[in-house]
């Protein structure tokens, strides 16, 4: 009897080891963050009202509409005047960029950020087996990539993976690379640097779509620390929960509304198109309709379902049409960490998911600050949240970022431990100064003077601010 009871038993048993030996595998192939590093130039490197205008009196292709153009997309920008640019440009060299230059502002990002960050994690660069470098727009050769191996001195079998063209979403991009790295490779460190070179990329001419990215992007970047090893999740900030991609790269429309060209007259810029909101619309409904269902808890989707069920029974009733049924995002997210992309697209994020100001108050604040840093942002704004003690153990956060291609790219991370900041956070000497009373800059009243001019009499003056 005992016999066969032993005979029954074996299977459950090796069943029950197969499961044990799965959840224990499982906990090898998660993804956290052990600690990340957000980069603040020098302060003279700071864009002030004063330069800006000198920035936008020496180019010489602009005129009086063009004048007006940047006056009024600058002041509805959100940008404020603590925000940071390549060192050519203080030189008065931006329309003729050299490889020193583009180098020099990576060198600048590099050292003093991922600097820091092995400093303060206790991480040796020997122990990196994974590095993702991300910037879109300026490629050399050796790569960025290797340019960090030889200074840091790391592995020579470290895992390479070097990122062009990705646009704002590449850093999300760059995670869910060490993400299904750590699948399959257990106990493994990753570096992940993301910044975008601003040094190559002035544009010089006067197509309206093309200057206004010299009005939104500003210098800046991030380096972070990956792990999957046990031994280091109870250091770790963050657990990664999920990660969906969606990318509307088939559409033409999409394609064409956010890319690298040139001008009619040859002069190379990035070109920001008309249809860029309804591009940036339609990838960010398609993210959400993916994500939604593995961040939000059962009890509002069913509710969600039952409101869409009703809608529709009662649409035949109604001769006007109802307002879509909303989803409530913050019934699954604790902190909506935004792609500070301008302030449209803070704006269109708060009504689509009926967010307050307090919600979208780390977004709007980091743009203010540090304006768009491309794919780096997203971290400014976690930052932001850090230094406000916003983040306790077991909150979630929802980051979204937007880039060329296009692309909607979204995370949901949880916080591991309570978060209070440190003194090498960005905004460890300001964060006391935000939110400020209010985020008008003072271009309009320094050179609001430009509106009133006619262009049939008016000549640019030695000086914009002192007309």
């Amino acid at each position: 009897m005992d016999l066969v009871l032993i005979l029954y038993a074996l299977p459950i048993f090796y069943l029950f080891i197969i499961i044990l030996k799965n959840i224990d595998a499982k906990r090898d192939r998660e993804c956290y963050i052990l600690d990340y590093q957000c980069h603040k130039p020098t302060d003279d490197r700071k864009l002030d009202t004063e330069f800006c205008g000198e920035l936008i009196r020496r180019s010489k292709q602009l005129g009086l509409l063009e004048y007006k153009f940047l006056l009024k997309a600058i002041v509805n920008s959100g940008i404020g005047e603590e925000t940071y640019a390549p060192r050519l440009m203080f030189c008065g060299r931006e329309e003729n960029p050299t490889l020193d230059d583009c180098l020099s502002e990576m060198d600048d990002f590099f050292h003093d950020s991922i600097g820091k960050l092995l400093d303060r994690s206790k991480i040796k660069p020997e122990e990196i087996d994974i590095l993702v470098v991300n910037v879109s727009m300026f490629a050399s050769v050796p790569s960025l990539s290797a340019r960090i191996i030889n200074y840091y001195k790391l592995r020579e079998d470290v895992k390479v993976f070097n990122l062009t063209g990705m646009g704002c979403s590449a850093s999300l991009i760059s995670v869910d690379i060490v993400r299904n790295i750590f699948k399959t490779y257990k106990n493994k460190n990753a570096l992940v640097v993301t910044s975008e070179s601003l040094s190559p990329n002035w544009y010089s001419g006067n197509d309206r779509s093309m200057i206004l990215a010299n009005c939104l992007f500003r210098s800046g970047g991030c380096a972070m620390l990956l792990t999957n090893k046990r031994e280091l999740t109870h250091r770790a900030m963050f657990k990664l929960k999920t990660l969906v991609r969606t990318h509307h790269g088939a559409r033409d429309e999409s394609y064409g509304c956010c890319i690298q060209r040139e001008d009619d007259a040859g002069r190379p810029g990035f070109h920001l198109g008309k249809s860029l909101p309804k591009a940036a619309t339609r990838a960010f409904i398609d993210n959400l309709k993916e994500i939604g269902p593995k961040i939000l808890p059962i009890r509002e989707l069913l509710r969600f379902a039952v409101v869409v069920l009703l809608k529709k029974l009662n649409r035949a009733k109604t001769k006007g049409g109802s307002s879509a049924p909303g989803i409530n995002f913050k019934s699954g997210v604790d902190h909506f960490c935004i792609h500070t992309g301008g302030k449209a697209v803070i704006d269109g994020i708060k009504a689509n998911l009926d967010l307050s100001l307090y919600d979208v108050e780390p977004a709007r604040m980091t743009l203010h600050r540090f304006g768009n840093t491309s794919a780096s942002s997203l971290w400014y704004v976690l930052s932001y949240m850090e230094m406000k003690k916003r983040l306790r153990k077991g909150d979630r956060v929802f980051m979204i970022s937007f880039g060329a291609g296009f692309k909607c790219n979204s995370a949901l991370w949880e916080v591991v431990r309570d978060l209070n900041g440190c003194e090498d956070n960005p905004w460890s000497d300001c964060i006391h100064n935000y939110p400020p009373k209010s985020l008008a800059n003072p271009f309009l009243e320094k050179y609001g003077w430009i509106n009133d001019e006619d262009p049939e009499t008016f000549v640019a003056p030695a000086s914009l601010s002192k007309h």
